[in-house]
């Protein structure tokens, strides 16, 4: 069975999440909600109806969502020129790529913001598929997006790690069965994503990269060594 590697790209491979914080912001402030930059920072990686779901609750004006969704892309999609990829995040993904792994992308991101983001990071000749949000019923943190990955490449729980940055990649990761490994360059404390279930925990792409040898993806399983 191949060995598959996944991979968030928001905050993982690219330098994203803070600019995702100003737009959902800027949104939901022109939509007359004041929501704490802290607050959205935390939800950053949710599907966007999810992240409304989780930041306004339930019994939000539901009717409000295409608005807030719509203003959130438009004004994230003036940064697109500016995004940049971790450094070591292509290395990465090659080494893994060479070393006879399957390297998949697991994404809220679609259309013109996956074409950006893909652009910045420089990979796609070792990018054997990408799963989105919108290719299932639930996005993060069910399980759905990591089996509907894995289905992409004929890939099995056991063959497989995932690697993200929020407490919703590690959740989802957990919930499928999946090792997942975290990376703090989208900001979030070690400790969040060490209790959301990470086996691991590294800086970014570039020191996972460093440590290879001794992490989850080292081989095709292992128990939840590496840097804590």
């Amino acid at each position: 069975m191949d060995r598959v590697a996944l991979f968030d790209v928001d905050g993982t491979l690219v330098d994203s999440n803070a600019l995702h914080v100003v737009a959902w912001w800027e949104a939901l402030r022109q939509g007359g909600h004041r929501v704490p930059t802290h607050a959205v920072h935390r939800a950053i990686g949710l599907p966007g109806e999810d992240l409304l779901e989780h930041l306004l609750g339930p019994d939000r004006d539901r009717s409000q969502d295409e608005r807030l969704s719509g203003a959130h892309d438009t004004l994230y999609g003036t940064y697109f020129e500016r995004l940049v990829a971790f450094d070591g995040a292509a290395d990465l993904l090659r080494t893994l790529a060479g070393s006879g792994w399957k390297v998949v992308l697991v994404t809220s991101a679609k259309d013109r913001e996956l074409d950006a983001l893909r652009a910045a990071l420089d990979a796609d000749d070792v990018i054997t598929a990408t799963a989105t949000a919108d290719d299932v019923e639930q996005g993060k943190p069910a399980p759905d997006p990591i089996e509907h990955a894995l289905s992409l490449v004929g890939g099995t729980a056991d063959s497989a790690v995932f690697v993200g940055d929020s407490v919703w990649d590690m959740k989802a990761a957990r919930s499928a069965g999946v090792v997942s490994v975290g990376l703090l360059c989208g900001g979030l404390p070690r400790e969040d994503l060490a209790a959301a279930g990470a086996a691991a925990v590294y800086d970014d792409p570039a020191d996972l990269l460093s440590r290879l040898g001794t992490g989850p993806l080292a081989t095709e399983r292992t128990g939840p060594t590496g840097p804590r």
